[in-house]
């Protein structure tokens, strides 16, 4: 998906109805060795990162349960859909562990410091509606008959995304993962460098004249 340019979203969904990822397998934990652990979680963890530096926006449709490493996967997304009854949250706690696969770091990002510490130490379950509030998902919307609410509304956001200039996307993108980071004058030196990418490009060129114009652009993503 990194390297194939007709790509412009990708939408994360499970086909397993009523959940999108239930995490790890513990059964399956409980036969490894502690060395076999730590090379397990930490391959997990490396699979979080390359998801969240996939170059363009990825939604994750939740509908269902999103627990532990299935939550994990779901903040490696850029966006969060949920239907209003899915459940997700880090759960590690109440088995004796503590999200290893990038949940420490991005869950604070997204819903603030305070009530991070608070899902991951009480490793309470919230329901779309909750995550809604606290800002945890973009959407909740309320679930349907085929149990695929989240994923359809994470298509027509998907189609929102799609007519707008890739190129222009991506580096939006780049910019607000780097500058998000760093002290504000560092990520506005990062934005700098990012539009001055943008600058040449066949789109920008588009996107003027269609302005001109009075129509539609249309964008190759050059």
């Amino acid at each position: 998906l990194r390297f194939d340019e007709k790509v412009r979203v990708v939408v994360f969904k499970s086909e397993v109805k009523g959940v999108f990822c239930a995490g790890a397998d513990l059964k399956e934990r409980a036969k490894m060795d502690d060395a076999e652990v730590g090379h397990f979680v930490k391959r997990l963890r490396n699979l979080m990162d390359e998801i969240a530096a996939l170059p363009v926006p990825t939604i994750a449709a939740i509908d269902g349960y999103a627990l532990g490493g299935g939550l994990e996967l779901a903040l490696a997304c850029d966006l969060r859909v949920a239907a209003s009854s899915a459940k997700m949250g880090l759960i590690e706690t109440t088995r004796g562990l503590l999200p290893g696969a990038g949940g420490t770091q991005r869950l604070p990002r997204c819903v603030g410091i305070g009530l991070a510490k608070e899902l991951i130490f009480t490793g309470r379950q919230i329901d779309g509606q909750e995550a809604f509030s606290m800002g945890l998902v973009n959407h909740a919307v309320p679930q349907n008959d085929q149990g695929d609410a989240a994923y359809q509304r994470a298509l027509a956001l998907a189609k929102e995304i799609l007519p707008q200039a890739p190129f222009a996307v991506k580096m939006g993108k780049l910019a607000i993962n780097r500058g998000i980071e760093v002290d504000i004058a560092s990520g506005m030196a990062i934005e700098g460098m990012c539009y001055a990418q943008n600058i040449p490009t066949r789109d920008r060129q588009e996107g003027m004249a269609a302005f001109k114009e009075k129509r539609p652009p249309q964008f190759i993503g050059k």
